[in-house]
This record gives structure tokens, C-alpha cells and sequence, in this order.
């Protein structure tokens, strides 16, 4: 029942700062203050690292329509997107000179090999350019500084401070770069530019979520908030709300 956001920060020892979560399913941007999310605040993109793989697989046939490679398990692409995908720092000046791809050849083992070039660094970009798929919100970064600049003026600091990174897809080499770079880039350019978002990268970001709940879970204080079968029993339903909201 709790805030994936708020444990994605709990991760860092922090009650406080802003989560960026890019999963399998969604990305959020979510101001947390104090141990609580801050709903109204919460920015959502339908973009995220399920969607990627789906791509990834587009790119790869439309470069080299083999059978083979629409016949690619989910899993087998899941895993081509891990190990040779990145976030490019200059997207249109990498798309538009063959010189700066990084090609990469890649055995699957069931005799099929994939080749890959600027389809590296295209496969994460709608996660910061949603259009390119046909979405019409902005991409993370831009989210992520709407969650800022809609908290209050006395808090932004203090949340910019700490920017929480969060799940799977974060995990890109070039994500935090890019992230840093474009969220600072939208602070300056709309006015902000005391703030100086600073981002907690943790290695273990892809499960920071599941690392937060086990803190939270060991405090002394949670403790006291279990729900038991008994109380559910007696209370029903509505004592979920009661005691995790």
C-alpha cells in the first residue's frame, strides 16, 4: 500500500526530495515531503521500459526484416536493450552523423545474431522525447521539472537538493547525465536558476523501491501500524485506507 516514490527516496535515508521513477510500466516524477507524496504535484508518462522493448523490436526489423528477429522472444529483446542500449547526450547531432554510432554485433545463441547501431541510443529516447512513439506529453525531464515548480517556493530548494533516481530503466549509461542536464537546462530556461537539482544515483536504483520498503519495514515506529487478519476482520475493507493513507 505504499508510495512507490516515497520508498524510492526512503532508499537514501531521506523523508524528503523529489523521485524520478522510470520502471517497466510508467514513469512518475513525485515531490515526497516529510515521509508524503505529494499527489497534486505527481506527474505521469506512459513511456517506460515495456514500451522500449516493443520499440527496440520496430527499430531491429525495420533495419533488417529477418523472421528471426520478429520471432525474438520478449525476453531475448528485454535483454539485447540491457546490455547494448544507451542514452545519447546529443540525440540529433548522433542521429545525424553515421560516425558517432557505436555499432555492436550480438550472438542470441539460438544462431541468430542482431547488429545494432544508432538503434542503441534510439531505443531509450522516447522516455525523454515521448513524440517519437506518439505521445503527446513531454518527456521525464520536463515532468520532473513541473513536479518541482509546482511545490512551494519555501520547498523547491530543498526537494531539488535530493532528485531520487528510481527503477529499471534509469539504468541506461547517458540516463543520469541526460537527465541532469536537461532538467537544469528547463530550470534556467524558465526562471529558476537558483535552483541546482543535484541527483542521488544509487547502484542499486533498479530495486530502490524494494530496498526503501525494507527500511521502512524495520522501523520501530511501523511496527505499530501493521494491520492484523483480526482487525481486518472485524474493521473490513475500509481500515486499509485508515491506516496506510
Amino acid at each position: 500500500m505504499a508510495s512507490t516514490a516515497l520508498l524510492a527516496v526512503c532508499s537514501t535515508g531521506a523523508f524528503s526530495g523529489l523521485a524520478v521513477e522510470a520502471g517497466a510500466g510508467v514513469c512518475h516524477a513525485t515531490p515526497i515531503y516529510a515521509g508524503h507524496s505529494w499527489h497534486e504535484a505527481t506527474f505521469r508518462l506512459e513511456v517506460a521500459g515495456t514500451t522500449l522493448s516493443r520499440y527496440l523490436r520496430d527499430l531491429l526489423v525495420a533495419a533488417c526484416p529477418d523472421r528471426l528477429l520478429q520471432t525474438l522472444p520478449r525476453k531475448a529483446i528485454t535483454q539485447l536493450k540491457k546490455r547494448c542500449c544507451y542514452v545519447s547526450l546529443d540525440f540529433e547531432g548522433d542521429l545525424h552523423n553515421p560516425a558517432r554510432h557505436h555499432p555492436a554485433s550480438v550472438c542470441l545463441g539460438n544462431g541468430c545474431s542482431v547488429y545494432l547501431s544508432s538503434e542503441r541510443f534510439r531505443c531509450p529516447e522516447p522516455i525523454f522525447q515521448p513524440a517519437l512513439l506518439g505521445h503527446m506529453e513531454p518527456g521525464l525531464s520536463t515532468l520532473a521539472f513541473w513536479a518541482l515548480r509546482k511545490v512551494p517556493e519555501t520547498l523547491r530548494k530543498r526537494l531539488a537538493d535530493t532528485v531520487v533516481l528510481a527503477g529499471g530503466s534509469t539504468l541506461f549509461p547517458g540516463f543520469t547525465e541526460r537527465l541532469e542536464m536537461e532538467l537544469l537546462a528547463q530550470c534556467q530556461k524558465h526562471g529558476y536558476g537558483a535552483l541546482q537539482p543535484h541527483l542521488v544515483v544509487k547502484p542499486g536504483r533498479g530495486t530502490a523501491v524494494w530496498t526503501g520498503g525494507s527500511m521502512v519495514a524495520s522501523l520501530d515506529n511501523f511496527q505499530r501500524q501493521w494491520m492484523t487478519r483480526a482487525m481486518y476482520h472485524e474493521c473490513g475493507s475500509r481500515l486499509v485506507h485508515e491506516v496506510f493513507n
